[in-house]
């Protein structure tokens, strides 16, 4: 993000990046806040030198991760917060948004390294899942909330679709087990990052996810193949690819 003014920012996409998909994304981020999610409010589109960009409001404060990794006496209180948001996501009904499972579709017909037989299981699986039309946020994790003077802010809201919560909270456990935070340089923060993510206390987000919204493990475990399937497109790390991979296969073979 840079600085645009005093209370804007501008998310500036690189080169090659369409006019068409920032369109796009201002769109969802648009449609997103105007439905009352505390999300930074959209001011349109510029353009910098040849490249597109979002204008936004500014919103100063740390994110949730950060304030996980220096407080961790906060940690449960954090991680309750964290479900609290998603799951009073997933009560807004948002028919505007594109659609989740051709989203999904579309990423597993596009993934690397699947073989044929896992391609084909994970789409099989996709097409008897439930549908939805609840507003799923397509990659909710700690990253991804600023603690602002103003409450919890969440951001990147580019995947934002319509869609099956469960979907949603099965990509966001399907992040913490496999997520490896290769674009931290510092080896260091690196590994603190990734213990972080190991040790999520999970039972305590399911706990307070569940005071607001239904969920069962076999719910999450539903979607686990055409998830991890679909993530594969998106240009992982080696070493993110094979978790995976691993993954698949053992719900495959």
């Amino acid at each position: 993000m840079l600085v645009w003014d005093n209370d804007q920012v501008l998310k500036l996409f690189r080169e090659g990046f369409t006019l068409s998909h920032v369109q796009k994304e201002e769109r969802i981020s648009r449609t997103v806040f105007e439905a009352g999610l505390p999300v930074p409010a959209v001011h349109g589109i510029v353009e910098v030198e040849g490249r597109y960009g979002i204008v936004f409001d500014r919103i100063d404060g740390p994110l949730m991760m950060e304030e996980m990794l220096t407080k961790p006496d906060e940690l449960t209180y954090l991680t309750k917060l964290f479900a609290e948001i998603h799951a009073k996501m997933h009560t807004i009904t948002m028919p505007g948004l594109p659609s989740q499972r051709q989203k999904l579709a579309s990423q597993i017909h596009l993934a690397p390294r699947l073989s044929e037989k896992e391609r084909e299981a994970a789409l099989s699986v996709l097409t008897r899942l439930p549908d939805g039309n609840k507003l799923c946020h397509g990659d909710y994790h700690p990253g991804n909330i600023l603690m602002s003077s103003r409450g919890p802010v969440v951001i990147d809201c580019a995947d934002g679709s319509q869609g099956n919560p469960h979907a949603d909270v099965a990509r966001s456990l399907l992040l913490l087990q496999t997520a490896e935070p290769d674009w931290i340089k510092d080896i260091e923060q690196r590994k603190t990052i990734r213990s972080l993510i190991q040790s999520f206390p999970l039972d305590i987000y399911f706990k307070r996810y569940r005071e607001f919204q239904p969920l069962s493990q076999e719910q999450l475990e539903a979607w686990k193949l055409p998830l991890a399937a679909a993530r594969l497109e998106e240009g992982l790390s080696l070493i993110e690819e094979n978790r995976l991979l691993s993954i698949i296969a053992s719900l495959v073979n």
